[in-house]
């Protein structure tokens, strides 16, 4: 009777088993490379939570570098009514979390509070044990107990015992083993030291992964990075401006008509110019890269901002070359309008001291605006990925690089090498050319950023 007794026990617990696998919690969540405030939450949802909760499984979704998941987040809206907004984590209907502040101050609460929570899906909810990972859409990458499927093909397996096996490789039936690759978050990387390919998918793991922050946004594979090239090259393309070395080359010659004997004074009045532009644009800057974070919040909008700035770049870069080959003074965001030249004409050739220059230049960086603000707004859309404080040193080294020529000629004139009439017919000369160095540099930056090869 005793024996019979203990096989019943034997059998019940052995009924219940499957059950006690059931408790895995999933999550989708979506995120974008380059948002600030899923900066913050990524490491956290991404890094920490699934290493603490290891039931845990999150299913992410980027959706400012993968294009194929950026319609998903209106598809989960619709279905889930989870809003627009990211980082946004989904648990179910009536059960997501919106915003960096409400996910970081809620989200451990929630997990902590289900025992089990199957995978909210575009068709409905279903247990990660049944959910078959090769149907799900776009390109979803999988994290759970430490580990990360990276979809690489489309063809890809359903791998969800690797997840949670305890010896990763003996759950593979066949597997390539690779060097591990950092896996991007927003604004930093996660590094694995274990990598294999299969099925489909890269398969990373590491008992206790390791963060490294960086200030700058990117990803790798020639997708959207925050580099020191592209930054500069918009900067050159500026810098070469025919119109900005006008300005400067009529200060000078209003010094010299006022005062030749007095060449301190054109070093200082060009440095006093150089210095105000400087201070301005930079200034321009902060609020055209503010105007870009306030949009980020739109995410329809946000979705498709770089690939807007390389086709303005594209364009910008088309216009430029037109002045090369059908050169017309005045030319749309490539020069000056005429109209405003005399103005600035007149009130150029009242400056006659450094206190003078500087000021001038203040008031009139307005009019350069229309033939040097192209560039610097592609620029301020790439920066608006970083945190406004983030953005004051590339905001500093591509007005460097902008007023660059400016210090130059002024130096060149000081130092008696060149003389103002010499260089402002040097410019008159070579403004088609000019036009055809800016453009270029711009056209090719600008395919780059369209196609996704920088």
């Amino acid at each position: 009777m005793l024996r019979a007794r203990h096989c019943v026990m034997i059998l019940i617990l052995l009924l219940s088993l499957p059950a006690s696998r059931a408790d895995y919690v999933c999550a989708v969540y979506f995120t974008g490379i380059g948002c600030p405030h899923c900066a913050k939450t990524d490491p956290v949802v991404l890094g920490s939570l699934p290493l603490e909760y290891q039931n845990l499984v999150i299913i992410e979704y980027e959706i400012y570098q993968q294009p194929e998941n950026a319609p998903l987040i209106y598809a989960y809206d619709s279905y889930y009514g989870s809003g627009l907004g990211i980082p946004l984590l989904i648990f179910g209907e009536g059960n997501y979390i919106r915003g960096d502040t409400p996910i970081l101050e809620n989200v451990e609460g929630v997990i902590q509070g289900m025992s089990e929570n199957p995978c909210p899906l575009l068709s409905g909810s279903v247990s990660f044990e049944e959910l078959n990972l090769s149907s799900l859409p776009g390109k979803p990458k999988i994290w759970a107990n430490g580990r990360v499927l990276i979809p690489i093909n489309e063809s890809r397996e359903s791998l969800n015992e690797a997840l949670f096996s305890q010896d990763v490789l003996s759950s593979l039936p066949r597997y390539e083993v690779v060097e591990p690759e950092p896996v991007p978050l927003s604004g930093r990387y996660l590094y694995f030291n274990n990598a294999v390919e299969v099925g489909g998918w890269l398969l990373e793991w590491k008992e206790e992964t390791s963060e490294e922050g960086t200030s700058q946004q990117g990803t790798e594979r020639g997708n959207q990075t925050l580099t020191l090239a592209k930054i500069a090259s918009l900067a050159a393309v500026d810098a070469v401006n025919p119109c900005a070395l006008a300005v400067l080359t009529l200060i000078l010659v209003s010094i010299l008509t006022y005062d030749p004997k007095k060449k301190k004074n054109v070093l200082l009045a060009g440095l006093a110019f150089t210095s105000s532009v400087y201070v301005i644009y930079l200034l321009y800057g902060l609020v055209i890269i503010r105007f870009f974070q306030l949009i980020q919040f739109l995410t329809s909008v946000r979705l498709f901002l770089y690939k807007v700035l390389g086709i303005a770049a594209i364009l910008l870069g088309i216009l430029q070359i037109k002045d090369f080959i059908w050169y017309k003074p005045g030319g749309l965001l490539t020069e000056m309008p005429m109209s405003w030249r005399p103005r600035v004409r007149k009130l150029l050739s009242g400056v006659t001291s450094p206190k003078g220059a500087f000021l001038v230049g203040a008031f009139v960086t307005i009019f350069l605006l229309p033939c040097t603000i192209g560039p610097y707004v592609i620029a301020g859309g790439i920066l608006s990925f970083l945190k406004l404080m983030e953005t004051l040193p590339w905001l500093l080294f591509y007005n460097l690089i902008f007023v660059s020529p400016m210090i130059g000629i002024t130096l060149l004139v000081y130092g008696g090498i060149a003389k103002v009439e010499d260089i402002s017919g040097w410019r008159r000369k070579n403004i088609q050319r000019l036009h055809l160095v800016a453009g270029l540099i711009i056209l090719f930056l600008g395919i780059g950023m369209l196609f996704g090869l920088i």
